[in-house]
């Protein structure tokens, strides 16, 4: 676990737990009169398939915990992510809908599948308040990345700002369903103030903000670095991105609970190139 910045620790209680500790968890949980809980704690693409065994027991024996402690505690509401990672190569690529086949072939897309289905059946076993999203890839200057797929999408940014460069290691031409932060934020809060009524699907809801490749992003932070150049090196993550869609059809979301995204591919990289060009001149 990285070391949470002095700010976060002083804005309220804080806790280290393990999250296949459910005991600890309870606790947790019990002793803080905690009435939702955000569990966001996975092994995510592609460090899950180097440890698939311990990926499989953090992604789902600890959401077996989360699920049970909820339920256990009568917590109002719970969010977990799901991910586009549930998709898999027989999946329609443009515009998948909400639902459709999904067949995923990583050691993450299914431990997603897995858990959207017992989510699923916590609700309607136990009437557990839970809500999920299908995030994209997430984009953000306040975090290094942590092992994704599309990792590059944040990467790329300090390339850019640091040395004018960088490797990537997607193919140029794979396009990836991508959003950035503050509209994941912003959109799982909405989710979550949701009136329950709304809430259609218990498994997880489709949500995307915009979608492009490699080479589109690199032609877009050119618009602000014109030196700027990207070399492409696919890797062993090629075959995962291969795997998931180009672009996802969120309209469920839309029509439910009224999502609607505020960052397309311009307002985001010049949000991400204003920030982390700030985090370099701090780090001098």
């Amino acid at each position: 676990m990285n070391e949470p910045g002095h700010d976060f620790k002083e804005s309220g209680p804080f806790f280290y737990s393990d999250v296949l500790d459910k005991e600890i968890i309870s606790s947790i949980v019990s002793n803080n009169n905690i009435t939702q809980i955000y569990h966001l704690a996975a092994y995510l693409s592609a460090k899950a398939e180097d440890n698939p065994a311990m990926a499989w027991r953090v992604n789902m024996e600890g959401l077996f915990n989360v699920l049970d402690v909820a339920m256990e505690i009568n917590v109002n509401k719970l969010f977990w992510p799901s991910s586009i990672a549930v998709f898999g190569p027989t999946t329609p690529k443009v515009n998948t809908p909400q639902s459709c086949v999904m067949e995923p072939n990583t050691v993450y897309g299914i431990s997603k599948k897995a858990g959207e289905g017992w989510c699923e059946w916590y609700h309607k076993k136990y009437d557990l308040d839970i809500r999920s999203l299908r995030y994209p890839g997430l984009i953000s200057h306040k975090t290094l990345p942590g092992g994704g797929t599309t990792d590059y999408a944040v990467e790329i940014f300090h390339g850019a700002v640091t040395n004018k460069n960088y490797d990537c290691y997607i193919d140029e031409q794979t396009e990836l369903p991508m959003m950035y932060m503050d509209d994941a934020v912003r959109g799982t809060i909405e989710l979550m103030e949701t009136d329950t009524d709304n809430i259609k699907i218990r498994s997880s809801y489709n949500i995307t903000a915009m979608s492009f490749s490699p080479e589109k992003l690199a032609t877009e932070i050119q618009k602000t670095i014109p030196e700027f150049n990207c070399n492409y090196h696919p890797d062993e993550r090629q075959s995962i991105a291969d795997s998931w869609p180009q672009s996802i059809d969120d309209s469920k979301a839309r029509e439910d609970w009224g999502w609607k995204h505020q960052y397309d591919l311009h307002k985001m990289t010049t949000e991400m190139l204003k920030h982390v060009g700030k985090l370099q001149m701090e780090s001098f």
